[in-house]
């Protein structure tokens, strides 16, 4: 486990049975700007380049390790009401050519298609305490695993109701994820779930009537603003209705939220649970900011998996400190530098002489 206080002398890992989790996430705690193995090995006494080269290819580092033990598990404060968020950041790779698990892919983050490489991750929200937590993650690799990045959605979701025993009631996604098996997934879980469909997603405004409509097509009543309409969406089990809300966020921009929440009749109280979804785009700009998880240079796949594996490790500390402080997460990484900039500052090591 990497414990770690307001000091950096005190940020270290206790002792585990992996070497690969005992000691690399604290290299990638300290350092700012280079993650690299040869960085690490420089400033290692104990360690050559290659040594811990052939412990990132023999050792593991599974996503399951981040809720393990004390990490997430023995940190979460959970609640009955809370979130569980879905999405995908893609790790930037657009100079790489021969880092496997590198493939073309949209990018959000980026607006276009770039060669990166893919992570699903699951984020948890407490609303009452306003911490979150990553609780899963899994790397999108469908040439070695084949599966697609809904496959890994719910994977980590039935793992976080059937294995971790999670307590929470909603489930928010991005419109990739609001997909007919996936949403009707979430209702067989017992779950709610708010989500963006796109304003091509075609529905009908009846159980029985066949013609369908663009969402952004639609009429609304001043009524129907305040409190969403019941529509069937194409595709959908017959008869089966979810509640419809049109969110106007700021000009120009309108967003259709669909829910199987059919007692919500208020479209404010659904765009304040939507505004719960950017805790894990929060997540993810911590997480490339602060731990080097795109800066990975190996090629070879485990060692590739076992960088990112470390990031997640490194961000679940770093968080759990900043909680504890009552600082930023930014506060707690950049703090690091603080010690060794008062002794510069008392006594640098390298002295101007002015002529």
């Amino acid at each position: 486990m990497f414990c770690a206080n307001q000091s950096s002398q005190n940020v270290a890992f206790l002792s585990t049975p992996s070497f690969l989790y005992n000691i690399l996430p604290t290299d990638f705690s300290h350092t700012q700007i280079n993650y690299t193995l040869t960085y690490f090995a420089d400033h290692s006494e104990h360690f050559s380049h290659d040594a811990i080269n052939r412990y990132l290819v023999g050792d593991q580092i599974p996503p399951r390790l981040v809720w393990d033990a004390e990490r997430v598990r023995g940190q979460i404060v959970t609640s009955p009401n809370g979130f569980v968020i879905f999405d995908d950041m893609v790790l930037d790779k657009a100079e790489s050519q021969k880092i496997e698990l590198v493939r073309q892919q949209w990018s959000g983050n980026a607006k276009q298609v770039i060669r990166g490489i893919g992570v699903v991750t699951c984020v948890y929200v407490n609303p009452e305490t306003d911490q979150f937590w990553i609780i899963d993650y899994r790397i999108f690799a469908p040439a070695t695993d084949k599966k697609s990045k809904l496959d890994h959605m719910r994977d980590m979701l039935a793992n976080a109701v059937h294995q971790k025993r999670l307590p929470f009631r909603v489930v928010l996604m991005d419109t990739w994820y609001a997909a007919k098996n996936e949403m009707l997934f979430i209702e067989d879980l017992g779950k709610v779930y708010y989500c963006p469909v796109r304003e091509n997603r075609l529905v009908s405004l009846r159980r029985d009537e066949k013609r369908y409509h663009r969402v952004d097509s639609l009429l609304w009543s001043q009524d129907e603003l305040r409190s969403g309409r019941l529509v069937h969406l194409r595709d959908f089990p017959a008869g089966h209705q979810v509640k419809l809300f049109r969110l106007t966020l700021s000009t120009g921009r309108t967003d259709y939220i669909v829910t199987n929440d059919l007692a919500q009749d208020w479209t404010a109280a659904t765009q304040e649970v939507w505004g719960w979804r950017p805790k894990i785009e929060e997540f993810h700009r911590e997480d490339k900011q602060l731990t080097g998880i795109e800066n990975c240079q190996c090629r070879r796949a485990r060692i590739v998996r076992n960088h990112i594996g470390c990031a997640m490790l490194v961000w679940v500390r770093l968080k759990h400190v900043a909680y504890e402080t009552g600082q930023t997460i930014y506060q707690v990484k950049h703090g690091l530098l603080s010690d060794y900039l008062r002794q510069q500052l008392r006594s640098p090591a390298v002295r101007m002489v002015l002529a």
